[in-house]
């Protein structure tokens, strides 16, 4: 039989109801008559429960699904573009990204850290969240390369531990002494009992192992940028929200799919339209969907991280809605400062937070999240905080707690490659989409592929697999070169 995941009704309604609560609404009374029916939780980690529901209660949860959706909320979060902008008092200027230091000369070629220093306050001669009228123009093509190589390092490293407990990660990353996270995952000298406590990723081990590594693997966390290049070199930056659509009909396999898009997938389907896609029976509208789908906008808008922002937007309303879109608006303009010029990670995510509302959930957590990275020398502590915060009320691949886990790795990294990639995916979550933003930042400061250790790099053959077309076995470096073409696109 087979149970696709990620569709189900009666799966999906009980993460409708766990949302409802976090966007503001009341779904006690809807709850009382699901259980009273005898309808279950939502599947803890997998995307569909192992049996099928009888007739009545897939009835009954399409029913609640979309009672629920008519329930009114008391937070102020839009997903309205310009809703979203009024509500951001320090919006950056068109064309304009914060300064920041240059931090070239703090690393040595193996990326140890320097001692770190936590930055409470902002760097001298930049406004918080302020912006200096400058335009810049695209970085050169290697530093795409070193961006798009730190994705899919990242991407990675976090691939055998998806879906893993915390706790889970640790134990297998000591019992083979690479902890703290320091090289890819290994099942060589790991403890038999270990393993079948903790199997890896069942999907992804067999290519993701430090002993079985041979190129890139495909990924959602690769394909969704490809996409985002096929979508402007066919559209320019003046693409729609239905063009998003098109090109995902066109060429995205529907199997590729998960989550908050496998759902808007099925709503074209039914001939569902945008932007009624991201919210019909769709309770994954606050993961972390649209945030892996951010990059290509940050990087293709150098130094314009308002003009970023309002390109991701578009893109992410196809699936999201509020803290799901914001999170790939914040993506956005930290990566668009980053290719700006701006050497600085601080810098970077103070950029970021100046296009989402401040008092957002995300906003909030991510503000939260670096403070505490700024507090702890010992990231572990702060991850374990993050954890205690967000765990208990939040899905693994929800938004909020995964961005926040994001901005902490980078700003206790001090934006370092290695130490970002490695603290992302130590935090556990959703590992390999944390790891491969983070690694998409981190690289894009390092400015070269030659900045990132060759113990990551020289597994990835510079190659990587994808289902999206004509991109199968592309090298690193072509995608370098379109990646500026796009960028420096009248």
């Amino acid at each position: 039989m087979l149970r696709l995941t990620w569709v189900q009704p009666e799966d999906l309604l009980g993460h409708e109801i766990r949302q409802a609560r976090q966007d503001g609404r009341e779904p006690g009374a809807v709850e009382a008559r699901w259980r009273a029916a005898g309808g279950a939780d939502a599947p803890d980690r997998a995307g569909a429960s192992p049996d099928r529901a009888s007739r009545y209660l897939r009835r009954l949860a399409e029913d609640l699904l979309d009672e629920l959706a008519d329930l009114p909320s008391r937070l102020d979060e839009p997903t309205d573009l310009e809703a979203i902008r009024a509500l951001c008092p320090q919006w950056p200027s068109y064309g304009c990204a914060p300064a920041g230091t240059d931090r070239s000369a703090s690393r040595d070629p193996d990326g140890a850290l320097p001692t770190r220093v936590p930055h409470t306050q902002p760097r001298a001669g930049v406004p918080q969240g302020g912006t200096l009228p400058a335009r810049v123009s695209a970085p050169a093509p290697r530093a795409y390369q070193a961006a798009w190589l730190g994705r899919a390092v990242g991407c990675l490293l976090g691939k055998p531990v998806e879906k893993l407990p915390l706790h889970a990660i640790r134990e297998l990353a000591r019992a083979t002494g690479n902890w703290p996270l320091n090289h890819y995952f290994t099942a060589r000298g790991v403890p038999a009992a270990l393993l079948a406590a903790h199997p890896w990723n069942r999907r992804s081990a067999a290519s993701s192992l430090a002993e079985n590594i041979d190129g890139m693997p495909e990924d959602d966390d690769l394909n969704y940028p490809l996409l985002g290049l096929l979508l402007l070199q066919r559209h320019g930056r003046g693409f729609t929200t239905s063009d998003v659509a098109a090109l995902w009909l066109d060429e995205l396999p529907a199997g590729r799919t998960f989550t908050a898009e496998r759902v808007a997938y099925r709503n074209l389907l039914t001939g569902v339209e945008p932007p009624h896609t991201a919210r019909h029976r769709n309770p994954f509208r606050e993961w972390i969907g649209a945030l892996i789908r951010a990059d290509v906008h940050g990087w293709t808008n150098p130094g314009d991280p308002a003009a970023a922002a309002e390109q991701a937007h578009r893109d992410a309303t196809l699936t999201h809605t509020a803290n799901g879109v914001y999170a790939a608006m914040f993506t956005a303009a930290v990566i668009a400062t980053a290719a700006g010029g701006t050497r600085d990670v601080h810098a970077c995510l103070r950029a970021g937070l100046t296009v989402i509302p401040p008092r957002s959930r995300l906003a909030r957590a991510v503000d939260r999240a670096i403070r505490l990275a700024r507090t702890h020398e010992d990231f572990e502590t702060v991850v374990d905080e993050l954890h205690r915060t967000h765990s208990p009320t939040h899905h693994w691949v929800h938004a909020v707690p995964n961005t926040a886990l994001i901005a902490a790795a980078l700003t206790h990294a001090d934006g370092d490659f290695t130490g970002s990639v490695c603290r992302a995916v130590s935090g556990g979550w959703d590992t390999d989409s944390n790891g491969a933003t983070a690694g998409s930042v981190a690289g894009l400061l390092a400015g070269d592929p030659g900045a990132l250790p060759d113990r990551w790099t020289a597994p990835l053959k510079n190659r990587l697999a994808t289902s999206v077309g004509g991109f199968d076995g592309t090298d690193f470096d072509t995608l370098a070169h379109l990646t500026h073409l796009e960028a420096t696109r009248p």
